[in-house]
């Protein structure tokens, strides 16, 4: 059966679209705009570079010296008196912590000459949007100084009119609200309450932009402590998911993904086995073994009866679930969770999983995490108490309320009756332009802090960089209106004094659990209301989601994050409502492909009760369930940034879900999606077969194709014209790529740009296929149903998706990192007419900049479609207005990697300049690098273990190894290119 699947990108791709096979045939979209030169009558005074001219002839290298430039000249200067702990080309890494209220990472900050430059995992995973904030950090549209009445003041008179007010409040015995995403941290609990002292009437409370209020109430009724408890993945035999996202989006999900892949390691020869029941294709949904696609509303009778039926209170089950109601009782461990917010139902969950003694096994609520601990009802009563003017003064601080808010119209109109309010935020958002004074908080890498993510774990925050801006964090805010004339750096040691250094040093250490003494509820089936499975309506129901990308918005004028494409649909700068190809179909909506490939999609009306969302992109995605649309949060912004401000639509009005109104109207929406981008023409490129094939047989699905010669049938790389480089001596670079460990949570994408300074482009160059990702990663859907199999079998199109979509087997999805293969029988660098891309003694091919005229030859004859052309210059030019083209968006940039000019071929280096500094310092300490100590930066971010970088020369590295593994083949192998990047075939649970 694996033999016969079908590997497709998208809808166009299944169809067979014309485009697609244009597309397939032609590596440029876009014409050479040859005729603008020769249009010119005098080339002199001609707009057409000497690149240009150089590309449209086709230089050989016998002209490669006029294509030598002069270097510019830059001054420097230098230090009167050099900082100590400053060497000028060497990086310092300092241990801090990343938390914006929706995001945790423990992290190493890598500064150069006291820059912030990158961000790396220290304890925790640092996920895509973690490591971007180190771009947010040079953001040019955070607030400069405090305002008043929205012009700029300074901190004294700002301080001054605020303690004068407050103290005004409490002797007229007024009420002061702080309103604050969830806190974890200990010593602003303590600053909190200090306050409280100071003026009295004072409340805080807690506001998640994506609320959990179920499952902690639900936790509440059933253990007496309102937390989210932990999950041990590695542990479970059996993970059954209803909706939860715990590989991309889910409260306390910092080493969920690491977890996970230590319990799918094929070579334990056991593998746990994933169920995914859901409506909308997650990134979760899309690694499950099984995946099983439901509407909304049926969500709640599906677990009421899959509890009755593993607590043997009824034999009856939907036949949709029945396998895994008997999987759960037949396994040792399990963990079940859901997405749910509704507390009756989180309730089931917990009495399915206390019925199978997951707690303190694979589940503990003891150690819990406090990464979400906001009280909807709590914000309810603050908004009641502001509309009947009971609040004198209120205080926001990491929040941006009139922005994540259902109902933020009505949040405003409360906000207008209170006689006092502050906004901390680092911008000029939606809430704090209706504020009467913004004190602008410091950035995380600007500031001190301490968090407690988990019960039993401590980590700092320190300034890796004096603020940009004459900005001040809360803390500093709330000892200064408290009347507290110490600091908070003071603060914060004096209340970890003992061993400060090195705590701080690491970054991360543990401390006293706190006790939890969990109730005992006698009558706990009293707690499990029985829910019927909602017969089938024709009614479409609507659920939002979240993207790895932007997340909950909080950072949407990071133009990182917005270009990232996202995993599943491919599309970049957006969010659209998702939908399956049928129900697409009955409300005749589709997507199309332009000549140049571009996507475009049809344009709706979306109604929920008495929301109307216009203007609506709709984008058919494999995977939707039947009769559900989707939507991500976090775009729509109107006070983010000139990169956050327009982009997408506002769906947080629509959070709660529920059936949806569709009406297609006038209008066609432009996307910029990827999912077509640099194909490699339908190739056999992906290799897969299941764990019950692999325990039989290692080499399972890992088929190599032999071809016949004059000496018989052989193996593509047994047979050769080219010379063989000795790369047997010295080192010899390799990168592995695991298939099954890599889950697509585009982890690597960031850390790659961010590195090698890899620019934005925008909307317009992405829909020409110009995106400069130097690591994208491709996503296949897979299919036993394929149009041939229909025309045999004279099934209809709808029956033919139907079965596409069939929950049980498909469609399934595989993720394939691809980036510059570093062939040792390189296509690209025989073409290069001036040697500007060659080969190392150590198996890399390298790039030399200064020497590329830009014939894109190279790029022409690559088959994996990984290398990148400079189309325009993307750094200072007005027309490319990110942060290449700010004074302080600039100071992210690596010195260690060359900004590259127009006209210039890019690529994936390998880390060259990592590896070089790694081999001096070796050279320089007398010894050999070490097994693991040579690192790209796609490896390191990967928190599993997918990507496994170092030498393959030596016999006990790791990278040898898994070259030798039966499961190792080489993409598009029948080239025999000799790629020094492999892939270990996917294997699948599907016994």
């Amino acid at each position: 059966m694996i033999e016969n699947k079908k590997y497709w990108k998208g809808i166009a791709q299944l169809n067979d679209d014309p485009v697609v096979k244009k597309l397939e045939e032609n590596e440029f979209v876009d014409k050479l705009p040859i005729d603008k030169l020769f249009e010119e009558n005098d080339l002199s005074t001609g707009n057409t570079s000497r690149r240009d001219f150089l590309k449209f002839l086709g230089f050989t290298t016998a002209a490669a010296s006029l294509a030598a430039c002069e270097a510019p000249i830059n001054k420097v200067i230098p230090y009167v008196n050099k900082p100590e702990e400053i060497v000028p080309g060497v990086a310092n890494y300092y241990a801090s912590t990343i938390y914006d209220g929706h995001d945790f990472a423990s992290v190493l900050v890598k500064t150069r000459e006291g820059r912030p430059i990158k961000i790396e995992s220290n304890n925790t995973c640092a996920n895509a949007r973690v490591q971007s904030s180190v771009l947010s950090l040079y953001d040019s549209s955070r607030l400069r100084s405090p305002m008043i009445s929205k012009v700029e003041s300074n901190w004294d008179s700002v301080d001054k009119d605020i303690i004068k007010k407050l103290d005004e409040i409490k002797e007229n015995g007024g009420k002061i609200a702080i309103l604050t995403s969830t806190i974890i941290s200990p010593t602003i609990y303590n600053l909190i309450d200090n306050f409280k002292n100071k003026y009295g009437n004072v409340v805080h409370v807690q506001k998640d932009s994506v609320s959990s209020d179920g499952i902690l109430d639900a936790n509440l009724d059933y253990f007496g402590i309102r937390k989210i408890p932990t999950y041990n993945f590695e542990k479970a035999e059996i993970i059954v998911s209803f909706g939860a996202d715990f590989l991309g989006n889910f409260p306390g999900n910092t080493d969920y993904a690491k977890q996970y892949v230590e319990g799918r390691n094929p070579k334990n020869k056991k593998m746990s086995k994933h169920y995914q029941v859901e409506s909308n294709l997650t990134l979760t949904g899309s690694n499950a073994d099984h995946r099983i696609q439901i509407k909304p509303s049926e969500q709640a009778g599906l677990l009421s009866q899959l509890y009755r039926y593993i607590t043997k209170k009824s034999t009856t089950i939907d036949s949709r679930i029945s396998t895994i109601g008997k999987s759960l009782l037949e396994s040792n461990s399990s963990i079940v969770l859901c997405n749910s917010n509704n507390k009756e139902v989180q309730l089931i969950v917990n009495a399915i999983n206390d019925y199978l003694k997951n707690y303190d096994r694979t589940i503990s609520i003891r150690n819990h995490t406090n990464l979400q601990q906001g009280n909807d009802q709590d914000l309810q009563n603050l908004i009641y108490e502001m509309q009947a003017g009971q609040i004198d003064a209120l205080i926001t601080y990491n929040i941006n309320p009139s922005y994540i808010l259902p109902d933020s119209d009505n949040f405003n109109k409360a906000m207008s009756n209170v006689g006092l309010t502050i906004s901390t935020s680092k911008y000029m958002d939606e809430t704090s332009i209706n504020m009467d004074y913004i004190c602008p908080d410091s950035h995380n890498l600007e500031s001190w802090g301490d968090f407690v993510p988990y019960n039993g774990v401590c980590t700092l925050m320190q300034p890796t960089i004096n603020p940009l801006f004459n900005t001040r964090q809360f803390q500093d805010s709330l000892l200064k209106w408290s009347q507290n004339s110490i600091s908070y750096n003071d603060y914060l040691k004096d209340t970890y004094k003992n061993d400060w250094e090195n705590k701080l040093h690491d970054g991360y250490f543990d401390v006293e659990l706190e006790k939890v003494p969990l109730k005992q509820v006698k009558n706990k089936d009293l707690l499990i209301k029985n829910f019927p499975i909602k017969k089938n309506s024709n009614n479409i129901e609507f659920c939002v989601s979240e993207k790895i990308s932007l997340g909950d918005g909080s950072q949407a004028n990071n133009p990182w994050l917005q270009e990232l494409p996202d995993p599943l649909s491919r599309a970049t700068w957006d969010n659209y409502l998702t939908i399956s190809e049928i129900t697409a179909k009955e409300l005749g909506l589709r997507n199309w492909n332009v000549s140049n490939g571009a996507l475009n999609g049809d344009i709706v009306d979306l109604t929920l009760g008495d929301v109307t969302i216009n203007n609506v992109p709709v984008m058919i995605q494999p995977g939707q369930a039947i009769g559900t649309v989707s939507m991500a949060i976090g775009y729509g912004r109107t006070n983010a940034g000139k990169c956050g401000n327009g982009v997408g639509l506002n769906v947080y009005p629509l959070i709660n879900g529920g059936e949806v109104v569709i009406e297609k109207v006038e209008g066609v929406h432009e996307f910029a999606a990827t999912q077509l981008h640099h194909t490699m023409m339908g190739r056999n490129i992906v290799k897969e077969t299941t764990l019950d094939e692999y325990i039989k047989n290692p080499a399972s699905g890992n088929d190599h194709d032999k071809f016949l010669t004059h000496e018989g049938k052989k193996r593509a790389n047994e047979v050769s014209l080219w010379n063989k480089h000795d790369h047997e001596t010295g080192h010899h670079w390799n990168l592995s790529i695991d298939l099954t460990a890599c889950i697509g949570c585009a982890s690597c994408v960031i850390s790659c740009h961010a590195e090698n300074n890899v620019p934005v482009v925008g909307k317009e160059e992405i829909r020409k296929s110009r995106d400069m990702h130097w690591l994208r990663i491709d996503r296949y859907f897979s299919s036993d149903m394929t149009k041939e199999v229909a025309k045999d079998q004279n099934a209809s199109a709808i029956d033919m998706y139907s079965k596409m979509e069939d929950p049980s087997v498909n469609p399934e999805v595989v993720f394939q990192p691809v980036m510059c293969m570093h062939c040792n029988n390189a296509p690209c660098e025989t073409v290069c007419p001036v040697a500007a891309t060659t080969h190392s003694a150590e198996g890399l091919n390298h790039m030399t900049y200064n020497r590329c005229v830009g014939t894109r030859y190279c790029l022409n004859n690559c088959p994996y479609k990984v290398r990148r052309f400079n189309w325009f210059q993307y750094s200072d030019n007005d027309a490319f207005d990110f942060n290449m083209n700010d004074d302080y968006g600039k100071m992210v940039l690596n010195p260690d990697v060359v900004v590259r000019s127009r006209g210039v071929m890019e690529k994936c280096t390998m880390c060259l300049h990592k590896i070089q500094e790694l081999k001096l310092t070796a050279k320089r300490e007398g010894r050999k690098i070490k097994d693991e100590e040579a690192q790209t930066v796609c490896a390191s971010a990967c928190e599993t273990n997918a990507l496994v970088f170092g030498d393959v020369n030596d016999k006990n590295h790791t990278v040898h190894k898994l070259r030798k593994d039966e499961r190792s083949y080489d993409l598009l192998d029948h080239l025999n290119v000799a790629p020094s990047v492999f892939y270990q075939t996917k294997i699948r649970n599907k016994s």
